[in-house]
């Protein structure tokens, strides 16, 4: 595999050099500044890789994948705009490609491209964790949001869980639940208010999960041949979590949404990312398994754990440590490295770029501002612990 680091451009506060000492060679970013529905000119882009890429004096970086072309919520919910943001994205994908850029990951999840209820979960061992709780996000759909028709969506003992929890709540932890969720949607260092959320909400009120499919069809016939001739590989990100949420529907979250999505457009640049964290959050999802049977669609790895807190589907989940939880992240490599094995011998050279994904904030940057789930040591950690895994399969193979 391919080591590779997600880095949030200049500003973000783990630096080139940081990436460089954790022992990656391959930049997974995204133009940032450049909001959706908006060119990336092959000037932009260029001038982005040169930042990653000439570092004189410094070990080689490249840069490997593109996360993300953002999807405008006009492509996903296909209004008039469509096709004016699917030609723009189109137009990223060619520049993309010209400057041998050759992997993008996306996604078509509505309005929160990811939800978690806790920022800052507290671990045993003093480090902190991303959190999805259940009972926490019911309190924040049905008593502070007060979405029209969200009880219909809840249990009764659900609903009056959810009661207790908010019951409980003072006005700034409500505050800090609001910001937690509403955190995972773009350009989300504004501050909305919920009435501005529930109207994003509200534009998706005639799309259920077969019409979403349908606009998710026409965006990749519009955009696979583009792929093609550009000689990018389009990877989408799995749900996350992979379910419903807040009514709105989700359509990447299973092995059975995989298979529907490569059948879309059937082609070699059509792929995914696999997730094994949004993947593993459903214990119905076969992480290895998966693998084996969609290992040649499979452009990019994302690799995390979460610890399932129950047998259910919707059930709460925190980000755990990349060796433990509930993805068997040893058996995931594994098998990742027997497909990187019968692609050689199929002639297939290039390795799997891999990015170890999350990881809890400790140490040092338990006291630094950084981004969600993305501080330098825990990842740091993860990728250490995730090439000492590959390292020993192969040295036993």
């Amino acid at each position: 595999m391919e080591y590779t680091w997600r880095w949030y451009g200049p500003a973000d506060p783990v630096a080139l050099d940081d990436i460089r000492q954790a022992g990656a060679t391959g930049i997974v970013t995204a133009l940032h500044d450049i909001a959706a529905g908006q060119v990336w000119t092959n000037e932009a882009i260029a001038e982005r890789k040169k930042l990653i890429e000439d570092a004189p004096q410094r070990s080689t970086l490249r840069w490997s994948v593109v996360e993300s072309v953002p999807v405008t919520e006009a492509i996903k919910i296909g209004n008039e705009n469509r096709d004016r943001d699917i030609a723009v994205f189109q137009e990223c994908i060619h520049n993309l490609g010209t400057n041998n850029i050759q992997t993008v990951c996306y996604n078509f999840m509505p309005v929160l491209d990811w939800t978690r209820t806790d920022l800052d979960y507290h671990q045993p061992d003093g480090s902190t964790a991303l959190r999805f709780d259940q009972t926490a996000f019911a309190a924040f759909d049905l008593y502070i949001l007060q979405r029209p028709g969200a009880k219909q969506e809840y249990s009764e003992a659900e609903q009056q869980q959810a009661k207790q929890y908010a019951d409980q709540l003072d006005e700034q932890r409500a505050q800090q639940l609001q910001q937690n969720i509403i955190a995972g949607l773009p350009g989300s260092d504004k501050d909305y208010s919920l009435q501005e959320f529930q109207e994003v909400l509200d534009q998706y009120q005639s799309i259920d999960e077969a019409q979403l499919r349908k606009n998710l069809q026409y965006f990749l016939e519009k955009v696979i041949p583009v792929a093609e001739e550009a000689g990018v590989n389009m990877a989408i990100h799995p749900d996350d979590p992979p379910r419903p949420l807040l009514g709105l529907p989700r359509v990447v979250s299973t092995e059975a949404d995989a298979h529907n999505l490569l059948a879309m457009v059937d082609s070699p640049n059509n792929g995914l990312t696999f997730c094994t964290g949004s993947y593993g959050a459903r214990p119905d999802n076969d992480l290895t398994g998966m693998i084996e049977r969609l290992g040649n669609h499979i452009h990019f790895l994302h690799l995390r754990s979460v610890q399932r807190e129950s047998n259910d589907v919707n059930g709460s989940f925190y980000e755990a440590n990349h060796l433990e939880g509930s993805a068997n992240l040893v058996n995931v490599v594994k098998a990742a490295v027997a497909l990187e094995k019968e692609q050689r011998a199929k002639g297939i050279s290039d390795p799997i770029p891999m990015r170890p994904d999350h990881g809890h904030k400790m140490l040092d940057d338990l006291h630094k501002k950084t981004n969600p789930g993305y501080s330098a040591i825990g990842r740091l950690r993860g990728l250490a612990e995730l090439r000492g895994v590959e390292a020993t399969l192969k040295g036993n193979s």
